[in-house]
């Protein structure tokens, strides 16, 4: 009985499988339906728009033409009329002329008749007749206002739709996952000399494998890449993998997308745990100030009993569907968790093995500020660095301003710039606990310890404030000093 039933649960399991990748395929074949109408639409109104363009080129066009047969037709009348009334006055006057000549000529006798031949020789030698040009000034002839559109004709009629550029393929050997930022690699399966660009989508998921095609994070588009690679920086990597899709356009079409690629982008991705935190410390998700009122507010249980606490709870972030083994409560519950002087609040990620990378930017007006790891079993009263149980760097604004590495009551004088921003690196096998000028990347400091147990970043402020950055990679100059460092570490025997 127990074999039948284990093997209709396999085969309830496989129906269910199957069911669910028919579901998802029915919903691409409707989305793809619902896609060919509106894209068919669209190619449509897109086709009556080029052509409706080239219409109004050839009315522009013909209308400036017509326009130059008109002003040349205009100007030549206006010639040859000019022309055609200085000869006809001209024929009138010789033609006066000719027939005072002839009655001159008929009385020959007359005793006037030399000094009217000389009058008549002097007007014909002043005559306009003798003084025109018998040829036309404008040709008549205005074949070369015509165009000849031969050549254009035939490119019209050989005039195809342009093709749909292929899919690319992903490179994935090339690509590239380092220091926050993806470079992205591909190319096109044969040589497109028509495309014009390319377009990138990527989304964030915490599922390994193919991407799903429903998935909570949407995708993010970059438009208008001319190459064949792309880089994209400054990521934050609060999930585990990056789907990515690519495809080539042209002056008209878009190909399909690139079979989807998914890469990992490995981070070190945590939150501050406000159930830690003391009571003056007022956590907003990755950002702590302090609070001077905070010991005195009496409604704290009962808004986290009606989920309204000050941050929430890392079990229901939509970043991660499931909690992560290492994201665990305290040690010791309730709010207060670090009271008196121990103005702290820790992360909600153990480590316990690996390398990780995380920076904090401090508010410069602080009175103190503290920032390391520490053992979940650091005890409410302690303070960071004061104990075996925690490693830290220290700045005292108060008073007299000091610059230390504390642990274990011990503190050592750093002669270092104080830097806006710290970068905290834990090898936690190694045993390196390493402080960076976050900015230059000049290690400040570096403590080689034996760990016992899972630490958690830690945190302390005294009337300020500070903001977390997780979710990052270990920066490949950091790899590389870390490796230069390893043989000589620069820590102290006094602070082990």
């Amino acid at each position: 009985m127990g074999d039948q039933k284990d093997a209709l649960r396999k085969i309830i399991t496989t129906l269910a499988v199957k069911n669910e990748e028919i579901q998802n395929f029915i919903y691409v074949l409707k989305q793809m339906l619902q896609n060919v109408e509106t894209n068919s639409d669209r190619v449509q109104q897109d086709l009556e728009v080029e052509f409706q363009s080239l219409y109004t080129l050839l009315d522009e066009l013909k209308e400036g033409m017509l326009m130059k047969i008109k002003q040349d037709r205009a100007s030549r009348t206006y010639e040859l009329q000019n022309q055609l009334s200085a000869c006809t006055k001209a024929l009138e006057s010789s033609e006066e002329l000719l027939e005072t000549a002839n009655q001159t000529l008929q009385g020959a006798e007359n005793h006037d008749f030399n000094q009217a031949a000389k009058q008549i020789k002097d007007s014909v030698t002043m005559a306009p007749a003798f003084r025109l040009s018998l040829k036309a000034k404008v040709s008549d002839n205005m074949s070369h206002l015509m165009v000849d559109f031969a050549q254009e004709r035939r490119m019209l009629q050989s005039l195809k739709f342009l093709p749909v550029p292929s899919a690319p393929e992903i490179d994935t050997a090339e690509s590239l996952v380092a220091d926050n930022c993806v470079t992205l690699v591909w190319r096109m399966p044969e040589e497109d000399s028509k495309i014009d660009h390319y377009v990138l989508e990527y989304r964030k998921t915490n599922f390994e494998g193919p991407p799903r095609v429903k998935e909570d994070q949407p995708w993010m588009v970059i438009e208008g890449i001319k190459q064949t690679e792309y880089t994209l920086s400054g990521l934050k990597f609060d999930m585990k993998y990056m789907n990515f899709r690519v495809k080539a356009c042209n002056k008209a079409v878009a190909g399909e997308f690139s079979e989807p690629v998914t890469l990992e982008t490995r981070a070190f991705m945590f939150r501050l745990d406000a159930s830690t935190s003391h009571q003056n410390l007022k956590v907003e998700d990755l950002s702590v100030e302090w609070d001077a009122m905070g010991g005195k507010v009496q409604d704290i249980k009962a808004r986290e009993k009606d989920g309204k606490g000050r941050t929430a709870s890392p079990v229901n972030s939509p970043a991660r569907c499931v909690q992560s083994p290492k994201r665990m409560p305290s040690g010791r519950g309730g709010r207060d968790r670090f009271t008196a002087e121990s103005y702290t609040v820790l992360g909600d990620m153990l480590i316990d093995g690996g390398d990780h990378y995380w920076e904090v930017r401090y508010d410069r007006d602080s009175k103190a500020f503290a920032v390391g790891v520490a053992y979940r079993t650091l005890g409410k009263f302690d303070q960071l660095g004061k104990t075996p149980s925690s490693w830290c760097l220290h700045l005292n604004n108060w008073l007299q301003v000091s610059f230390t590495a504390k642990h274990n009551n011990k503190a050592k004088i750093l002669d270092v710039p104080v830097p806006d921003i710290i970068g905290i690196y834990c090898n936690f096998h190694e045993g390196f606990l390493s402080f960076y000028n976050a900015k230059t990347k000049q290690l400040l400091h570096t403590f080689r310890a034996r760990f016992t147990q899972p630490v958690l970043p830690a945190f302390m402020v005294w009337c300020g404030s500070f903001h977390v950055y997780s979710g990052l990679q270990v920066p490949s100059t950091v790899k590389c000093l870390q490796k230069r460092n390893s043989a000589t570490s620069s820590s102290n025997a006094s602070l082990s």
